[in-house]
């Protein structure tokens, strides 16, 4: 068959260098991936084209890059899926990465926040005479987690990491969820204290971009979520992101529904007038538009089913 693939490209050593798309027509075998693909384009029309791969069996991570519009495995994706319903396969470098050369990009970035965590154990008390155990149970439940590939197929996605570089992004803080949740680890309480800081994992806005496009199934937005609870448990409940939770659980238990005029007073507190004047356009707009909610707010009929659920979840706890 023959497959259309739109490459983006990027070289540096061009005379003010800017990005630009490039048209390949190549013979494909049904077999075919696009890493399959874009090699055959390497080899046999264009040998400028910079791709970066190695085990091509979904294993190694280095083949991560944007197909379509979303990040995934240029080794994982066959070419028949990738061209289902389109005229061309678009193939982009992973996002929120300096790029190298057309879909090479630098991992300093993603690297650097995952050492920013601290990822490896730091056991307390008396050292043991000959290792560490775990048992079966937590290593098993520690599985998922364990599977990443540091693909950054994640990181490359994250909305968040888009408009703030500080956020430490998927990939990191699942891999710190890696080491909270291990029973080995003596250091769960500080590091909990050390990512429920600005850039940490009150930052997520929970838009699943990283589930969708993670090759192996990690989840790391289900790990930010539970991290999460799990500072909440500690006692870090000071923080505007806990705030929240906590008022948005309270309001809701209450009514049945948000009161969405009390809840920014909840979460910042009512004296906190930078951020509360902050909030004033968004309510003129809310008002222009007719959806400003309403200022006596009222309970929604059989709240009473609602509070015996928050009540069956807070006895399990």
């Amino acid at each position: 068959m023959q497959a259309h693939l739109r490459v983006r490209r990027f070289d540096p050593e061009e005379p003010a260098p800017q990005p630009r798309y490039q048209d390949y027509t190549v013979e494909a075998e049904d077999y075919f991936t696009v890493l399959d693909a874009l090699i055959k384009i390497r080899e046999e029309e264009d040998g400028t084209l910079a791709v970066r791969c190695s085990c091509r069996s979904s294993v190694c991570g280095s083949c991560a890059m944007r197909i379509n519009g979303h990040a995934t495995l240029a080794c994982k994706t066959k070419l028949t899926d990738a061209s289902k319903g389109r005229d061309v396969v678009l193939v982009e470098p992973m996002g929120n990465m300096p790029v190298v050369k057309d879909l090479v990009t630098d991992l300093q970035s993603f690297w650097d926040k995952v050492w920013a965590v601290e990822p490896f154990l730091q056991p307390q008390g008396p050292v043991p005479e000959q290792e560490y155990l775990a048992s079966n149970e937590s290593m098993v439940h520690l599985t998922g987690v364990m599977n990443c590939i540091m693909c950054g197929a994640c990181v490359s996605d994250c909305t968040v990491l888009a408009v703030d570089p500080n956020f430490l992004a998927p990939a990191a803080l699942a891999k710190a969820y890696r080491f909270v949740a291990d029973p080995r680890d003596g250091a769960s309480k500080e590091r909990l204290r050390a990512l429920s800081q600005y850039g940490g994992i009150w930052d997520c806005t929970r838009c699943l971009e990283c589930v969708q496009v993670c090759p192996k199934d990690v989840a790391p937005m289900d790990r930010i979520m539970t991290l999460r609870d799990k500072a909440m448990q500690a006692g870090y409940t000071s923080t505007y992101g806990a705030r929240h939770t906590i008022a948005f659980s309270e309001l809701l238990k209450e009514s049945g529904r948000l009161d969405e005029l009390r809840l920014p007073v909840m979460t910042f507190g009512i004296f906190n007038l930078p951020r509360m004047l902050s909030l004033v356009p968004v309510g003129l707009r809310a008002l222009v538009r007719g959806k400003m909610p309403p200022i006596f707010h009222r309970a929604i009929p059989g709240v009473e089913h609602i509070r015996r659920s928050f009540r069956s979840a807070e006895a399990k706890r």
